[in-house]
């Protein structure tokens, strides 16, 4: 599994269309104040073992202000799963996406990260899996490290 993690002071997401009956827009997840900005994408070999490691990474990691984690502050996370990170553009124009775990098997493996957070004690906001999403966000530093596990 792989994360884009940002450090954040504040972030959403918002979703096309939030009902899928033509509703319009609407935020579906959002934090507020110091926390995590989390884009995970999963590829073929990755296990409910590695959600759960990955969840634990996230949860103690010392990117917050003053070398603090999210479980020392409790601050909030918002997770938001990203195929695209297991894009490949090495080679022409276009990237590749074989890399990328479908659907069916990734979708349980970012909703074990949420539900692992959540377990630790976190407060976790989501987007919405395969869904047309658009992200705010306010990045604190700039602050961005990958986390593979």
């Amino acid at each position: 599994m792989r994360a884009v993690v940002q450090r954040v002071d504040g972030a959403s997401v918002t979703v096309a269309d939030a009902d899928g009956e033509g509703s319009g827009p609407a935020v579906v997840g959002e934090i507020i104040g110091e926390g995590l900005c989390v884009l995970v994408g999963v590829t073929h070999e990755d296990t409910a073992e590695k959600a759960a490691q990955l969840a634990r990474k996230l949860w103690s990691v010392r990117v917050l202000e003053g070398e603090k984690s999210c479980s020392d502050v409790n601050a909030p996370l918002l997770v938001i799963s990203q195929f695209t990170l297991y894009g490949d553009a090495r080679k022409g124009r276009r990237p590749t996406w074989n890399a990328a775990a479908p659907g069916e098997s990734a979708e349980p493996l970012v909703d074990e990260v949420v539900a692992r957070l959540r377990a630790l004690g976190a407060r976790v906001e989501t987007g919405r899996f395969g869904a047309d999403m658009r992200v705010s966000l306010t990045n604190h530093g700039p602050f961005t490290v990958i986390i593979e596990v």
